[in-house]
């Protein structure tokens, strides 16, 4: 079962559209992020509600009864996020909706595969929460090519100077990531903050002062991210971009970092490899700590991404 309608807009537009996935918890920080996005791009925006229903059994009026109480309260759901959608927007791009029976993640990766972004809201969960629940953006993400951002709720835009964070494990393979955060900062106006984190190494205490043994470590981290700015062939982004680098937790440096920034943007495994924990686990971490917005970065070259 879908259902799907066009609000009039004044903008014709045949980019794809930004996919907002619409839950039963609330979703107005995703909307108000995913419109500003739209506008900015103007492309469509587009919301998706999934909702669950109980497995065919035995024909009875308690069956069917309950199918239509699900679907007509996804409907008011739904109807509620395109109303808040459209006053977001005021009619600068078009807005659309669908509604699914199906499980969320199915859905949403169903819906975004020729999607320009899919933005999700989500929750911060106790560490009991987690263990038995997932987040859908952490789901999304682990399946779609293309770039899943996951709002937190309660978010809102910061008054200060804009800033975009790219967090960056290794710099060798760091291109995607920074790309993205590059373009993502030039559509904002804001400024490019890149952190990377380094692990403390072995040393000779008799040889070498920890101070000494300390900044030369950073030394040759902060080398190894200015090398991967540099192949981004913009020298601008090199010489402006604003890099930090610090030994330690790489989860924590990108965190303590993103405080206030407008957008934070890492890495995530190929969801086009058949084995292993596809989102990876610094994003999964992230995800579950951070306190503005962040984009998982498509991990091959997008249309999205920035090119000098």
């Amino acid at each position: 079962m879908t259902e799907q309608s066009t609000a009039t807009a004044h903008v014709a537009t045949d980019r794809s559209a930004i996919v907002v996935g619409v839950g039963p918890e609330e979703v107005d920080s995703a909307l108000a992020f995913a419109a500003e996005e739209a506008i900015r791009a103007r492309c469509g925006l587009h919301l998706v509600h999934a909702v669950q229903v109980p497995p065919p059994g035995p024909e009875s009026v308690l069956v069917t009864d309950v199918h239509v109480d699900v679907e007509k309260w996804g409907r008011e759901v739904l109807d509620l996020a395109v109303k808040r959608a459209e006053d977001l927007v005021d009619g600068a791009v078009p807005v659309t909706h669908e509604l699914h029976r199906g499980a969320p993640v199915h859905v949403l990766v169903e819906a975004g595969r020729s999607a320009r972004m899919v933005v999700l809201e989500h929750r911060h969960l106790s560490r009991l929460s987690r263990v038995v629940n997932r987040t859908v953006a952490g789901g999304v993400a682990a399946r779609l090519p293309v770039p899943v951002v996951a709002v937190p709720s309660g978010w809102t835009p910061t008054d200060g100077p804009k800033v975009v964070v790219a967090g960056v494990d290794v710099p060798e393979r760091s291109d995607e990531v920074l790309r993205t955060a590059v373009a993502e900062a030039h559509a904002r106006g804001a400024s490019l903050k890149v952190v990377h984190a380094w692990s403390w190494p072995a040393y000779d205490a008799e040889a070498t002062s920890y101070n000494d043994e300390r900044r030369r470590w950073s030394d040759r981290s902060r080398a190894e991210v200015r090398a991967a700015l540099d192949r981004l062939g913009d020298e601008s982004v090199a010489m402006e971009a604003d890099v930090e680098v610090h030994p330690g937790r790489v989860i924590e440096a990108i965190l303590g970092a993103s405080e206030g920034a407008d957008l934070l943007v890492i890495g995530r495994h190929d969801p086009l490899v058949p084995v292993g924990s596809h989102i990876g686990p610094v994003a999964r971490a992230v995800l579950r700590e951070a306190a503005c917005p962040v984009l998982l970065a498509n991990p091959r070259p997008h249309r999205a991404v920035y090119h000098p």
